[in-house]
C-alpha cells in the first residue's frame, strides 16, 4: 500500500495545473490576464492547502519516529545498565570461586596430612563392624573361625578408634570446609544474579533492536510523505510565481492605460489651448464672441 493510499490522500491531478506562457502573459487582453490570475491564485490555493495536510501528517510520523527513537533509546539505557550489573556480579563471582579454590586446596592439603583419605571412611568401618558383629551372634563357629572373627572386629574397632581421633583432631578442618561451601554457594548467588541480568539485558537489546527497525519503517514513510508534500509545494509555488507575474503585468498595463490617458488630456488641452488662442486674438481685433467662444476662453485662463 502506498503512502497516499494509506492516508487516503489525493493525488495530485497534473491536468488541473493551470499554465501561463510567455505569449499568454505578453499578447493577453486585461480580462484575459484578470481571469488567469483568478484560476492561478484558486490552483495555489489548493496546492498550498494539499502541501499544508501532507506537511501536517509528515510531521506526525516525524514525531511517531522521534518516539520510537527516544524508546529505543530507553531500553539501550536500561541494556547497558544491566550489563554494566552483570559485569559486576561476574567480578564478584570470580572472585569468590577464586577465594573458594584456594580453600578447598587448603582443606584438600590438611586432609593429605591428617591421611582421612587413606582407607575406609568411618561410616564404612561402622557398618563393617555391625556386619561382623551380627555375623557373630547368628552364625555358629568353630572356635578357631570365632577367634578370627573377635580378631578381625578388634582390628576394625582400633581402626575405627584412630579414624575418631584424626577427625576429632581435624576440627579446624570441617570449619575450613564450612567456610569453602559458604563462599561457593556465595559465588553461586552471583552467578545466578549474572544469568537473570544477563537474560533481563537481552530482552532490552531485543526490544532496542525492534524499536530501532520501527523507528526506519516510519521514517521512510515520513520520506515519503516528504516527497509528496515537496510535489504539491513546487506546484504551489509555481503557481504563486506566474500569478505575481500577472500581478505585475496588469500593473504594467494599468501605469500604460493611465499614460494613455495622461498624454490624451495634454494633447487635448493643448488642442483647446490652441483654440482659445485663436479665439483671444479674434477678440483683440474686435471680434464679437459668442457664448461658448467665452466659456472657452475662461477654462483656458484667457479671459
Amino acid at each position: 500500500m502506498s503512502i497516499a493510499e494509506e492516508f487516503n490522500i489525493e493525488e495530485l491531478d497534473e491536468s488541473d495545473n493551470v499554465d501561463l506562457t510567455d505569449e499568454q502573459l505578453e499578447d493577453g487582453s486585461k480580462g484575459q490576464l484578470i481571469k488567469r490570475a483568478g484560476q492561478l491564485r484558486d490552483r495555489r490555493n489548493e496546492l498550498n492547502q494539499m502541501a499544508s495536510e501532507r506537511a501536517s501528517k509528515r510531521d506526525d510520523l516525524n514525531a511517531k519516529t522521534r518516539e520510537k527513537v527516544d524508546k529505543a533509546q530507553e531500553h539501550r539505557e536500561q541494556r547497558d545498565s544491566l550489563n554494566e550489573q552483570v559485569q559486576e556480579h561476574k567480578e564478584k563471582r570470580n572472585e569468590l570461586n577464586a577465594e573458594a579454590n584456594k580453600l578447598f586446596d587448603k582443606v584438600e592439603s590438611m586432609k593429605e596430612d591428617l591421611e582421612l583419605d587413606d582407607g575406609k571412611s568411618i561410616e564404612e568401618l561402622k557398618e563393617e563392624i555391625q556386619a561382623l558383629e551380627f555375623r557373630q551372634q547368628t552364625e555358629v563357629l568353630s572356635a578357631e573361625d570365632e577367634r578370627e572373627l573377635i580378631e578381625k572386629i578388634e582390628d576394625k574397632r582400633e581402626e575405627l578408634a584412630g579414624k575418631k581421633e584424626k577427625v576429632e583432631d581435624g576440627g579446624e578442618l570441617e570449619a575450613l570446609v564450612e567456610e569453602a561451601e559458604e563462599v561457593r554457594s556465595e559465588a553461586s548467588k552471583h552467578h545466578q544474579k549474572v544469568t537473570e541480568l544477563a537474560d533481563k539485558a537481552q530482552e532490552h537489546h531485543n526490544q532496542m533492536i525492534e524499536a530501532y527497525r520501527e523507528a526506519d519503517d516510519v521514517r521512510d514513510r515520513a520520506d515519503e510523505m516528504h516527497e509528496l508534500f515537496v510535489q504539491a509545494q513546487e506546484a504551489a509555488d509555481r503557481h504563486h510565481e506566474d500569478f505575481v507575474r500577472v500581478q505585475k503585468r496588469l500593473r504594467e498595463l494599468d501605469k500604460k492605460e493611465e499614460k494613455e490617458r495622461k498624454d490624451e488630456r495634454a494633447e487635448k488641452r493643448e488642442e483647446e489651448k490652441a483654440e482659445a488662442e485663436e479665439i483671444y486674438q479674434k477678440f483683440k481685433e474686435g471680434e464679437t464672441l459668442d457664448t461658448e467662444d467665452l466659456m472657452k476662453l475662461q477654462k483656458t485662463g484667457l479671459l
